[in-house]
């Protein structure tokens, strides 16, 4: 199966291994537990940390101290994991889920995608990077609560007028807050300020002549479409960063469940039914 051979499969199959050999492995022996080994690789993260912090090495005095401090809390922190202080503490619940989810994304950045699998990625998620059309047009409002019942037939006599160029385009209408013309603008754009419906009605209308009425969130409109370059969907080489960026999210996600899945089968699950109580009736309005 093709599944069998994805690369990701294999690091979520092996870092499952590493929990499964780490709960196998560890020791019960109390002696082994109470030894605290500082090697010499944690005595260069300790060094090379404050080195970050302060902007030079730290003196051989500083050393044994930010060793000693290390110690320190390494022998609390253990003592406060056998007396229990890590349960029931939602901050340390939510810190130690995270380090767990921070693994699983880990493994997925491990994965370099190549081009077939986000050519893959990206036709079949054609709306999430397809580019808008583009238009160019102008338009007079017709306002329903100034013309009421003769909205219909002032928009049907101006839209003839302005056809026949027998009036500027200023002077009929009603005042609006929107702009009267718009240049080189995406259908997003019209859809936020006119509405779903106007934004997709108007790109139906024929180019250099007035059409409508068309409707809009705030009344009527009467429009001439100048200019709209139709929608497309971009290359691979054009788009190519966000389709790696929105790949990598889809794989996070998609095998952070399925790593959670895999360590969720190892536990046995009983959800106790809380008790419904006497019946509340639901208070009257």
């Amino acid at each position: 199966m093709k599944i069998l051979r994805e690369p990701l499969l294999h690091f979520l199959a092996l870092g499952l291994g590493l929990f499964v050999l780490f709960a196998l492995v560890r020791s019960d022996d109390p002696e082994l537990r109470n030894e605290i080994v500082v090697t010499q690789a944690r005595i260069e993260q300790i060094a090379e940390l404050w080195s970050r912090t302060w902007q030079r090495p730290p003196t051989q005095m500083e050393l044994e101290g930010l060793i000693e401090e290390y110690i320190r809390e390494e022998v609390l922190y253990r003592e406060a994991l056998a007396m229990g202080l890590d349960e029931n503490d939602t901050i340390v619940r939510r810190r130690l889920r995270q380090k767990i989810e921070f693994l699983t994304d880990d493994l997925t950045a491990a994965v370099e995608p190549g081009e077939e699998v986000l050519q893959a990625f990206l036709d079949a998620n054609l709306d999430s990077f397809r580019t808008p059309a583009r238009l160019s047009f102008e338009h007079v409002y017709l306002s329903p609560d100034r013309r009421g019942e003769k909205l219909n037939e002032d928009a049907a006599a101006i839209l003839a007028d302005l056809r026949s160029d027998t009036v500027e385009r200023s002077t009929v209408g009603d005042p609006i807050l929107l702009p009267e013309e718009l240049h080189s603008t995406d259908t997003l754009e019209v859809e936020r300020l006119f509405g779903k419906e106007f934004a997709e009605r108007i790109l139906a209308l024929p180019q250099g002549d007035w059409g409508g009425p068309v409707e809009s969130a705030y009344g009527s409109h009467l429009v001439r479409l100048h200019d709209l370059e139709p929608a497309s969907i971009p290359g691979l080489e054009e788009v190519r960063a966000q389709v790696e960026r929105d790949w990598r999210a889809a794989r996070r996600a998609e095998f952070g469940e399925a790593f959670y899945q895999g360590l969720r089968e190892r536990y046995s699950i009983r959800v106790e039914t809380p008790d419904p109580g006497p019946e509340v009736e639901e208070p009257r309005p």
